[in-house]
């Protein structure tokens, strides 16, 4: 009898010492693990709009192109106007000047005084009345030979004489010299040489006063006559 109980002692032992494997088991089925899913770059959508450039609306207005300003022109810098010379030779009373052709002019107070190569002296008063000298005017005296005529007179009448011109038949013209006393009064004397015309002494010129603007003051008609004084 006690070798029974031994017997199943031991065949309980065994069951026990089976047993905790059996229980601790689990009871689902073990299933392979697949490796991990490798992972994948992130694709674009398609659908996804791509960025386009800004444009500007059509009906916007557009800024207006401005033109350069054109550069302002250089300019000139003024030159002070120069006055022209003075034609009117001032010499003293009684300073003798020589005239050519052996003739010599000078002035008084009283008026215009020559002498030719005779040595004859003449005289044209300013103050005797004979002269209007309120307004413009001009007088002619001529002598000469063979070899030329020596033209002189007065002008008179005006404080702004620019030039005595004389003209021939021929319309060739003759600018005489000019003078006056100081202080600038408002009579002078002028004087000037052409060649003999027509065989006579003098004559033939017509003779023209003009101020220094080049207006017209007053004139003599060309005229003919013999040589002479007066």
């Amino acid at each position: 009898m006690k070798k029974y109980w031994l017997a199943a002692a031991g065949v309980v032992a065994a069951v026990a010492i089976a047993a905790p494997s059996a229980v601790g088991a689990s009871a689902q089925t073990p299933t392979a693990t697949r490796p991990a899913a490798q992972a994948k770059p992130a694709t674009p959508a398609k659908h996804a709009a791509q960025a386009k450039p800004a444009t500007p609306p059509k009906h916007a207005a557009q800024a207006p192109t401005v033109a350069p300003a054109d550069p302002a022109p250089a300019i000139a810098p003024v030159k002070a106007a120069v006055p022209a010379p003075n034609p009117v030779r001032t010499v003293r009373a009684g300073q003798r000047v020589d005239a050519g052709q052996g003739y010599t002019v000078w002035l008084t107070r009283d008026g215009k005084h020559w002498s030719g190569p005779d040595g004859y002296e003449n005289f044209r008063s300013v103050v005797d009345g004979n002269i209007d000298r309120s307004q413009p005017g001009v007088s002619h005296q001529s002598e000469g030979d063979a070899a030329g005529v020596f033209h002189s007179g007065l002008f008179y009448g005006t404080r702004d004489v620019g030039r005595v011109e004389l003209t021939d038949s021929a319309g060739r013209k003759t600018v005489a010299t000019l003078l006056a006393l100081p202080g600038r009064p408002d009579w002078g004397v002028w004087y000037a040489s052409t060649g003999p015309v027509d065989g006579n002494g003098g004559g033939s010129h017509g003779v023209s006063l003009y101020d220094r603007g080049g207006k017209l003051l007053a004139e003599l008609p060309r005229f003919d006559f013999p040589a002479g004084r007066g």
